[in-house]
């Protein structure tokens, strides 16, 4: 047996058996239910993170993400499977690595890898004959490959040799009850056979594992998935733009049309993308695109329509307020849900933002309401430095205009009806609902 093939036993020996320990880099919306699913498959952990009050909650058993309990934090805690640190020399006391670090835009809608290199830069100084590591984090097609692989092999060792290096996109969908890290299946690809084979092992132990040929094939999967969802939801928006010009209601037309058992899926619109992913992960495939001197137009395109949706919530707005004689400048306005989707505490590239600082710019007295986000904390564009206000009769009856953003299930929206002058509907919350639908205006 030669030295790579006792590597690869004596690390699949140890996934086998759950003796393998699992270090998970980045204790976020994605890596914390990871690192909670690997406990609760039998292995144990070793959360890493910088945040120091992440890490801190996290011993003391609480969760800092709302739509993560604190239940099974403590659990796996008290089992002893779960040791969340700031110290990222204990990198060295992993089996398998898992990299699940942030990797936004900047300004420009270029790929922000930062956070991925900082962090590559790090296991490469633990990294050790043995190890598998596997990249999380949503980027480009060629990332692994062309960046994470030199930089870990620059001490010497050989991919699939000494160590093993894969990518395996995340999937996480935040808030979602019916699919989690148990019950959806990850799309695994390897530098080479011997590294598709570890990391499909790992992934195989706690889920199905879906192989294909090569990391950048993986990359690209994840690309695809999401970017599917953004054109299919700029198609909406702007068919929603168009109906409300005909005077058609588009939720109407699109639960007709989901009817068709064949050839159609239902998307539905609203103020603008939001999370972590959809806003994101097309521009990272357009990027790379022009490496090829291919211009993504569909892409771009949709980028473009779904960006503009704030932009038309406002313009709404106005038109609502004019409509009483009023203007933005000086109006009173709430914002209602400023999570970028329902009962989750997920506020990343929220439209909400976008809709309160365009309000705010053009003079308008903005507060907001969300049971999930009681405070807004400083984001890389937006610092608002607000409190989650009291939806009472009163409060409700004082303000201009209510705009829903993001439709909780929290919320009592007949009596936000009832006692608004305005309500401006990005969602279709009013559905079904009779009394006062005079004031509602859909965005």
């Amino acid at each position: 047996m030669t030295k790579s093939q006792a590597h690869k036993e004596a690390l699949l020996s140890k996934i086998g058996d759950k003796s393998a320990a699992v270090g998970i880099i980045g204790l976020g919306y994605v890596g914390l239910p990871l690192a909670i699913h690997f406990c609760q498959a039998g292995f144990n952990v070793i959360g890493f993170d910088l945040d120091e009050d992440k890490i801190d909650m996290l011993g003391k058993g609480q969760s800092y993400i709302r739509h993560v309990p604190a239940e099974p934090i403590s659990a796996v805690l008290t089992g002893g499977q779960f040791q969340p640190t700031l110290d990222f020399s204990r990198l060295a006391e992993a089996d398998c690595l898992l990299i699940c670090v942030p990797t936004p835009l900047t300004e420009k809608l270029e790929p922000d890898l930062s956070y991925l290199t900082s962090t590559t830069r790090t296991v490469q100084q633990y990294l050790h004959a043995g190890q598998l590591v596997v990249l999380e984090s949503t980027t480009y097609p060629g990332t692994t490959d062309e960046m994470l692989l030199p930089m870990l092999e620059a001490n010497g060792l050989e991919a699939g040799q000494d160590f093993f290096l894969a990518f395996s996109p995340e999937r996480e969908d935040p808030g979602n009850k019916q699919f989690g890290a148990g019950n959806t299946p990850k799309v695994v690809g390897g530098i080479t056979p011997a590294c598709l084979e570890a990391a499909c092992a790992l992934y195989d132990s706690v889920t199905t594992a879906v192989p294909v040929s090569s990391t950048r094939a993986a990359e690209l999967t994840k690309l695809l998935e999401n970017t599917y969802r953004s054109v299919n939801i700029a198609l909406v928006n702007e068919i929603k733009v168009l109906a409300h010009k005909m005077g058609i209601d588009l939720f109407e037309v699109i639960d007709a049309a989901a009817t068709k058992p064949f050839g159609y899926t239902p998307f539905y619109p609203g103020p603008g993308l939001g999370g972590h992913c959809i806003p994101i992960d097309p521009f990272y495939l357009a990027w790379k695109a022009k490496e090829y001197d291919f211009s993504a137009r569909f892409i771009h395109l949709a980028g473009e329509i779904n960006v503009a949706m704030p932009y038309y919530v406002v313009e709404k707005t106005a038109d609502a307020l004019n409509q009483h004689r009023k203007s933005i400048n000086g109006s009173r306005i709430l914002v209602l849900g400023i999570a970028y989707k329902k009962d989750i505490d997920d506020d990343r590239e929220s439209p909400g933002y976008a809709i309160m600082d365009m309000l705010m710019q053009k003079g308008a007295a903005v507060c907001y309401n969300d049971p999930w986000v009681p405070v807004l904390k400083p984001t890389r564009k937006y610092d608002f430095k607000l409190k989650s206000q009291t939806l009472t009769p009163e409060f409700l009856s004082k303000l201009d205009a209510v705009i829903i953003v993001t439709d909780h299930s929290d919320y009592d929206i007949a009596q936000i009806v009832k006692h608004a002058k305005i309500i401006v509907d990005t969602r279709n919350a009013t559905a079904g609902i009779t009394a006062g639908k005079e004031k509602v205006v859909m965005a």
